[in-house]
């Protein structure tokens, strides 16, 4: 389907949702018309057509937040299209990194664990600390002993890896993986920055020394 095949509203517009790459979270939906469609694919990051201010709107232009264009796909009606893209900061105004974080229904039956969703967690004990969390104290405790708690779970892997007790491992490496995140979000690095440092890695089945640059 090409461009001229779209079915834009009768205002010109067509809804994009917006989705991460890596992860496959929906960021924002936004629209854009004919001209910002064209620009987003021009300079391969998002540009929309602002409904309030009637006008065009480049992703980041002011916030420096921007999004790096991977495809876009229409639907089967051509009336509405995914943007994947590769985002350099949060994707909503308020410093959230989706716009879609307001929580309306959950199905305590069919909710699935990501680690996309344990990371936002963890973070907002950083950002909105509870009393009483675990994951608080952490913070409250600093880089020591968010450091002090990794190197004893590295331990812990270890021990259960040496008698070959797979659960007792399972279960270690779980707490290794949690306290790996609290690190991670301490230190202000994401999943999608941990994603993109495996997905350069082309070739997994040789030993490489991975060494400081000097």
């Amino acid at each position: 389907m090409n461009t001229n095949e779209l079915r834009f509203d009768e205002k010109g517009l067509i809804p994009a949702i917006v989705q991460d790459h890596y992860t496959k979270e929906v960021l924002t939906l936004a629209y854009m018309n004919a001209e910002s469609l064209a620009i987003t694919i021009d300079e391969g990051r998002t540009c929309f057509w602002s409904r309030s201010r009637r006008e065009l709107w480049r992703k980041g232009e002011t916030s420096g937040n921007r999004q790096r264009v991977v495809s876009i796909t229409a639907d089967c009606d051509g009336d509405a299209l995914v943007v994947e893209v590769v985002k350099d900061g949060p994707a909503c105004h308020t410093g959230a990194e989706s716009c879609f974080f307001n929580r309306v229904y959950l199905s305590e039956e069919l909710k699935q664990f990501s680690y996309e969703g344990l990371y936002r967690l963890i973070r907002g004990r950083k950002t909105a600390p509870q009393e009483g969390s675990y994951t608080t104290y952490l913070f409250e405790k600093g880089m020591d002993k968010i450091l002090k708690k990794v190197g004893e779970e590295c331990t812990e892997v270890i021990i259960g890896g040496s008698k070959g007790d797979r659960a007792e491992t399972i279960y270690e490496i779980a707490d290794l993986c949690y306290h790996v995140m609290v690190l991670m979000v301490q230190m202000g690095i994401s999943v999608e920055d941990v994603t993109r440092e495996l997905e350069k890695r082309h070739v997994v089945d040789h030993k490489v020394k991975q060494e400081r640059m000097q």
